[in-house]
């Protein structure tokens, strides 16, 4: 029996498929009756794909430069009392 330690220490492998044909079958079983490493893989995935999707994260125009001012105006004044 392989433990959620060893699987969760080579899902990145795996979900990169660089994993071992053996390994990916060890870990595919696994997946298969434990809830706890199955939740844990399906929120990595889920975390790729949203973090891969650069619509997501699209920002408005000018927004860097609005933040950049910000910053500079945060760093001049110092910490808020």
């Amino acid at each position: 029996m392989v433990r959620c330690k060893t699987i969760v220490a080579h899902l990145s492998e795996y979900m990169d498929g660089e994993a071992s044909p053996e390994l990916c079958h060890t870990i595919e079983q696994h997946l298969r009756h434990c809830r706890r490493c199955s939740a844990v893989y399906d929120s990595t995935r889920k975390m790729l794909v949203i973090t891969g999707d650069e619509r997501v994260f699209e920002v408005p125009s000018g927004y860097s430069d609005r933040l950049h001012r910000f910053l500079d105006q945060a760093i001049l004044e110092g910490p808020a009392s």
